[in-house]
Formats: structure tokens, C-alpha cells, sequence
């Protein structure tokens, strides 16, 4: 079977859409339907289903996807090793990564690596810690930014510990304080992230046996800054999220205090290619010099 048929499947289910996929690939709807097509006839059964909402893989197309996504994998990491041979660092490194570091940590490196590196090509998934895990587990990213400690099977690289603050609306009643008692959390109206991606706020809320009073939750770090700003809460950042940022909020340390701890997570063992790991030292080299 053809390899470009898998990259032809994979950037459909990625994009749930023919023509999307086609955009991607810089290529025809009509050459990405007939590649489909031909991949299905190969395979003797169909592995997409066409709707309303889009195109979904079948449930045969669901049982295949890890072994796709591996078989991609693996010619990736080819295509790295064979370029590091002939003496020059090519092919694809795929991030996941959250939001603070997306913003402020991934130009810069990028512009580092890629004027040493300039035939290297970079695909870029940001989503929460969650999606970041989920991703590494499942082979869609070669290397991501995790909340350490981490579980996942990968060569986890801690990176910086970085405060968590407070965020109020200006006009708050602790305007005045120094910093702001965690135990307050539990009268203030508090909005909080998705539960799956609010590791930072709940570690900091339990160890000092906390419970927020919580009025709203959302998946966007930047729709509770907005949420604050209105007056509507208070909530629990991280400082690199908060970093450069001139919203109308009061800003103060915990009591007690309480940090994060920002890692790197690189595919384990033979999994992650040359380009992968030199692109993780480049991390690392720029993380030590903020």
C-alpha cells in the first residue's frame, strides 16, 4: 500500500473534510476523494463515513488508526535518520503544547532552530494539558510541553517552575493586600478551567485543603482573563500565562505559595528522531536563558 494513501487518510480524519484535507496537501478534492477510494478498494472494507458534520472514520477506520499513525511515525523517523546520515538535519517535528508557552516560549525557539535549520518542518497542536498528554500517548506529536509530574510513557525533561498567582478584578476588596490568601477562594466567586485541564488552580486549592466556590467553567485561559476583567470572579494563573499581558486585573501572590513545574516530554526510546531530540535542546538552551 501506498504511503502517501495513509498521509491522505490522516490529514482527513485531522481535518474531518475532503476538501480541507486537500487544502492541506496542496492537492484536488477530487485527488483526495480517488486516493480515499483506492485505499478502501485495497483494503476490502470502508473506513470513512460522509455526513452533515463532516467525515468521521468508520468504526474498522477507528481500529486502524493507531497502526496508521505508528506506520507515519516510523517513516518520519526514517526520513530524520536518513537525513542526520547525508549530514544535514531535515524532515517534520510535530509540538503539542498549551497555551502560555505557545504564546511565549515557541516563536522564539522556532526562530532559533530554523535559521540553523532551515529544511526542517514543524507541525504545531495547541490545545490544554489534556489534549497535549493525549496527544503524546496516542502518536500524534513527536515532543510536547507538560504539567510535571508526568505519567505518561516519554523522556520527561523538567524545564522551570513557574508561580501561580491570583487574578481579580481591579476593583477587588484585597486591592490593598500584599497577597492573596488561597482560603479567601472559598466565598469568592471563582471561575476555574475544564477539570481535565485545571491541574495547576486544583493542586494549589487541595494542598491547602480549599474549596474554591466555584461559579463558572470554561476551556479558555483567555475567556477567564475576560471573565475576571468584567467582574464576574477571581481565578488562579499561571505568571508566564499572565507575562507582557495589560488587562485591567489585580494581580497577587498566593498564600500559601504555590508553583507549577513546566516539562518537556519527548517520545521514548528510538521513537523521536534527530531532528526531534536537536530540536529539545533548543528548548532547553532557551528556557535556561530567560
Amino acid at each position: 500500500m501506498k504511503l502517501s494513501r495513509w498521509e491522505t487518510l490522516m490529514a482527513v480524519v485531522e481535518q474531518e473534510s475532503l476538501t480541507r484535507a486537500a487544502q492541506v496537501l496542496g492537492c484536488t478534492q477530487s485527488a483526495v476523494s480517488h486516493s480515499m477510494e483506492a485505499l478502501e478498494e485495497e483494503l476490502g472494507f470502508a473506513v470513512l463515513k460522509r455526513g452533515r458534520a463532516g467525515v468521521k472514520l468508520t468504526a474498522e477506520g477507528e481500529r486502524l488508526l493507531p497502526a496508521v499513525r505508528g506506520l507515519l511515525n516510523s517513516a518520519e523517523q526514517l526520513e530524520q535518520v536518513a537525513a542526520s546520515i547525508r549530514g544535514l538535519e531535515a524532515g517534520t517535528v510535530r509540538i503539542g503544547a498549551f497555551t502560555s508557552v505557545a504564546v511565549h516560549w515557541l516563536p522564539g525557539v522556532l526562530k532559533e532552530f530554523q535559521a540553523d535549520y532551515p529544511k526542517v518542518a514543524f507541525k504545531l497542536l495547541n490545545g490544554d494539558y489534556h489534549d497535549v498528554e493525549q496527544w503524546l500517548s496516542d502518536g500524534s506529536v513527536d515532543i510536547g510541553f507538560v504539567n510535571m509530574p508526568c505519567g505518561l510513557d516519554c523522556e520527561c525533561i523538567p524545564l522551570m517552575e513557574d508561580r501561580l498567582l491570583a487574578i481579580l478584578p481591579e476593583d477587588s476588596r484585597f486591592a490593598s493586600y500584599p497577597k492573596f490568601p488561597l482560603t479567601e477562594c472559598e466565598t469568592e466567586p471563582f471561575i476555574s478551567l475544564l477539570q481535565s485541564s485545571d491541574h495547576d488552580a486544583r493542586r494549589a486549592l487541595e494542598a491547602a485543603g480549599v474549596k474554591p466556590n466555584v461559579r463558572f467553567y470554561t476551556k479558555d485561559d483567555y475567556a477567564i482573563i475576560a471573565m475576571v476583567e468584567q467582574g464576574l470572579g477571581m481565578s488562579i494563573m499561571p505568571e508566564l500565562l499572565l507575562k507582557g499581558r495589560h488587562d485591567r486585573l489585580l494581580v497577587l501572590p498566593l498564600i500559601p505559595e504555590a508553583k507549577r513545574t513546566i516539562g518537556l516530554a519527548i517520545a521514548a526510546g528510538s521513537k523521536a528522531g534527530p531532528a526531534t531530540r536537536r530540536f529539545a535542546d533548543y528548548v532547553r538552551r532557551y528556557v535556561e536563558k530567560i
